[in-house]
């Protein structure tokens, strides 16, 4: 399996986290866990179908968008398949979608549901294009254009979501909505409008992630891992890596779970 990741251009990287590339030769079991960003995903080869609580398999789509996330999804594919992804801050979706973040929170939407005429158009383009070079350009022409149509101020709440992201995980509301010169009251509702959850759940999402990161790293307990990533104590941490991955940190970090495969 090959997984490659794509800076985006600097003007868009307030967006734009990065691009992502997943290619495989063989079957393959996704498990998609909590997440505190949005992708934009289009399978240019095979077609993944998403495993239900029952057993059965629904087919999923070859292009679409998965909104934040708390809960765990499974998705498969028997064959060989390649993924070209975008990988978004969540305020891309009211920037990009024109709804709200919480509209597609827990969900996965089909592009062509969200744009109409335009999805399928940039659809076609995706699966027509030569090279993951130049998916790439077409998703920056793309998100520039609905970021010039949607007209939306970089707010203070957008910097919050990225800061929560790669710095502050662990600071409390209060203090966040002081940081950014908004009452307590403004700052969860402009958080849920553009992040898709209250600034609480994120912020525990993105200390769940932050722990999975350590996969492959140096080998520590699992007290101090949790302290490193900002949780009280070890107890805390395996409730809440329980509860956005369905299962037990040893579990995952064993590297036998099949979640991690992507990562070896």
């Amino acid at each position: 399996m090959r997984y490659q990741t794509i800076p985006p251009p600097p003007h868009l990287a307030h967006v734009i986290r990065f691009f992502w590339v997943l290619e495989g030769e063989v079957g393959y079991t996704h498990y998609n866990m909590a997440d505190a960003c949005v992708e934009l995903v289009f399978h240019y080869h095979g077609l993944f179908g998403e495993i239900a609580d029952n057993g059965h398999t629904d087919t999923s789509f070859t292009a679409g968008v998965q909104g934040v996330t708390h809960t765990l999804r499974k998705y498969t594919v028997d064959t060989g398949f390649g993924i070209f992804g975008v990988y978004f801050y969540p305020q891309a979706v009211p920037l990009l979608f024109n709804i709200s973040a919480a509209d597609l929170t827990n969900t996965a939407a089909e592009l062509r549901y969200l744009l109409k005429g335009e999805g399928t158009i940039l659809e076609e383009k995706i699966m027509l294009a030569k090279n993951n070079r130049e998916r790439c350009e077409i998703l920056c022409r793309f998100t520039e254009q609905r970021l010039a149509a949607s007209r939306v101020a970089d707010l203070p709440v957008f910097a919050a979501i990225r800061d929560i992201i790669h710095h502050k995980p662990s600071m409390n509301i209060r203090s966040l909505s002081q940081a950014y010169y908004l009452s307590e009251r403004q700052f969860e509702r402009q958080f849920k409008q553009y992040a898709g959850l209250s600034p609480k759940l994120f912020s525990r999402i993105v200390r769940f992630q932050s722990a999975t990161a350590f996969y492959n790293r140096q080998v520590m307990s699992l007290g101090r891992l949790a302290l490193e990533c900002g949780y009280y104590d070890q107890s805390h941490f395996i409730s809440d890596f329980r509860a956005f991955s369905g299962m037990h940190p040893k579990q995952y970090f064993s590297g036998r779970s099949g979640a991690t495969d992507w990562r070896d």
